[in-house]
């Protein structure tokens, strides 16, 4: 039987990463319960875990496409000040400018909290050079 290309592709690394999709699957179950199921949960779980995973997804897709596309070096890691970078526009963007000119949605200090948390999360165990 000859070799099926198709079988071999593999996800890259970044998007392997275990707390990756940890995350994906814990930011799907808070929008399903968001916009679809309403079970009533903690209110940290309703207001901000969606924010606390926000960092962690987004600059893990940064960080690939950067090692794809850029830099090509499995061994690169986004430096601090990109992570402290999008944190601050992330905060500014969803807590000052979306509340400013969309009035249904309200700024929360705890969001930019939570946006923090979910970089240290991402600059601790997720930033790491890739493995083969």
């Amino acid at each position: 039987m000859a070799d099926n290309p198709v079988g071999r592709l593999r996800l890259p690394a970044e998007l392997r990463h275990p707390l990756f999709w940890i995350c994906a699957l814990l930011y799907l179950f808070s929008c399903v319960n968001r916009y679809w199921a309403n079970w009533h949960l903690p209110a940290f779980i309703n207001s901000h875990l969606g924010d606390l995973l926000n960092l962690p997804l987004e600059l893990t897709l940064v960080l690939w496409v950067m090692r794809r596309f850029y830099f090509r070096q499995p061994s690169f890691v986004l430096p601090v000040s990109w992570i402290v970078a999008t944190w601050a526009v992330d905060a500014v963007w969803f807590e000052v400018l979306m509340p400013y000119f969309k009035p249904s949605m309200r700024a929360d200090p705890l969001d930019v909290v939570a946006y923090a948390l979910g970089g240290l999360i991402f600059w601790r165990w997720m930033n790491r050079p890739a493995r083969a």
